[in-house]
C-alpha cells in the first residue's frame, strides 16, 4: 500500500464521516443519529475494467451516492475491498483488503499504515463481512471457499482474525452472497444469497452464535438472476433499517431499501444509476 493511497484512505474516511454525520443532522435528527451506529452506511468501491483504476463512490444518506471519486491507480490485483464500522459511529472507519494473490490487509483511520491480517484467502471464492457475528464489537468475516464450504472468522481490533470455524456446507450453490446489517429487525447482522441455477434469493437469519451464525435459509423472492452483482453498503437512507443493491448485466443499479422484517425484507426496487457495467463492484 503506497503512501499515497493511505493518504487517499484518511481523506476519504473524513469525508464520508462528514457527509453521512451531515446527512443525518439534515435528514433524521438526533433519534436516528443513535440508530444510525446501530445500521451503519458504507461506501461502495469499483475497479474500472477498461484500466484498472479504482473509484470509490460517497453514500449521500437520501439512498443515493456522490459522483464516484478517484481512488487509486493500477488496482488490478485487488479481488475486494471489505469495509467495517468497528468503533459503532455509523461510518466505515476500517477496512480489509483482499488481494487475488491471497493476501489480506487491514486499514483503519486510527493508524494510517497498513497491517497483515494474513495470506492464504485466495482459497475463498466469496468473501465478506456482514457485521459482528460473534458477540464482540468488531465487525467479523466468513468466506466461501470452492467447495462451497463456509467458515467464519472473529476479529480483533487491529484486523488480526482467530482461527476459522467451519460453519456448513452446500453454499456454492449460490452465485452472489451479500449482507452488512440488520435485514429481520432483531439487533443481528443477516445476510442474503442467490441460487445461481434458480434466480431464487433466499435469507440467512443472524443467531449471534460465531460457530453457528445463521439459521436455516427461508426464500424471500425469484427472479434475482436479473442481476449479476448483489451488494450491501449498509443502511442508505439512514431510516434504521440495512438495504440491499443489484446490478443488471447492462449496468442498471437498483436500490432495495430494507423494511426490517424478516418475511419481507425489502421495499420494490428503484433505479439509482447507469454504466456500473464498467466496473467490478467490490
Amino acid at each position: 500500500m503506497t503512501n499515497k493511497t493511505a493518504r487517499r484512505r484518511a481523506l476519504k474516511g473524513a469525508f464520508v464521516a462528514t457527509a453521512i454525520a451531515t446527512a443525518i443532522a439534515t435528514t433524521a435528527g438526533t433519534a436516528m443519529a443513535t440508530t444510525t451506529a446501530e445500521q451503519p452506511l458504507f461506501e461502495m468501491y469499483g475497479i474500472k475494467k477498461s484500466n484498472q483504476e479504482m473509484f470509490v463512490w460517497t453514500p449521500t444518506g437520501t439512498g443515493g451516492f456522490e459522483p464516484a471519486l478517484s481512488f487509486a491507480e493500477g488496482a488490478g490485483s485487488i479481488a475486494d475491498v471489505i469495509v467495517a464500522d468497528n468503533d459503532g459511529d455509523g461510518f466505515g472507519e476500517s477496512e480489509w483488503t483482499l488481494y487475488k494473490n491471497g493476501r489480506l490487509d487491514f486499514w483503519n483511520m486510527d493508524g494510517v499504515e497498513t497491517s497483515s491480517a494474513g495470506t492464504g484467502w485466495n482459497i475463498y471464492k466469496t468473501v465478506l463481512s456482514p457485521g459482528n457475528v460473534g458477540g464482540a464489537k468488531e465487525a467479523d468475516l466468513i468466506g466461501v471457499d470452492a467447495y462451497g464450504v463456509l467458515y467464519s472468522y472473529l476479529s480483533y481490533p487491529n484486523g488480526k482474525l482467530t482461527p476459522r470455524v467451519r460453519v456448513g456446507g452446500g453454499w456454492n450453490a449460490y452465485d452472489q452472497i451479500a449482507g452488512q446489517g440488520d435485514l429481520t429487525g432483531d439487533g443481528k447482522p443477516d445476510i442474503v444469497a442467490k441460487e445461481k441455477a434458480t434466480g431464487i434469493l433466499y435469507l440467512y437469519k443472524g443467531t449471534g452464535d460465531y460457530k453457528a451464525p445463521f439459521t436455516g435459509r427461508t426464500k424471500i423472492g425469484s427472479g434475482w438472476n436479473a442481476y449479476d452483482r448483489l451488494i450491501s453498503v449498509g443502511d442508505m437512507n439512514l431510516d434504521g433499517k440495512a438495504d440491499l443493491l443489484a446490478r443488471k448485466p447492462a449496468g442498471q443499479l437498483m436500490r432495495y431499501y430494507g423494511t426490517g422484517i424478516a418475511a419481507t425484507p425489502f421495499k420494490a426496487p428503484t433505479q439509482i444509476g447507469t454504466g456500473y457495467q464498467a466496473y467490478n463492484l467490490l
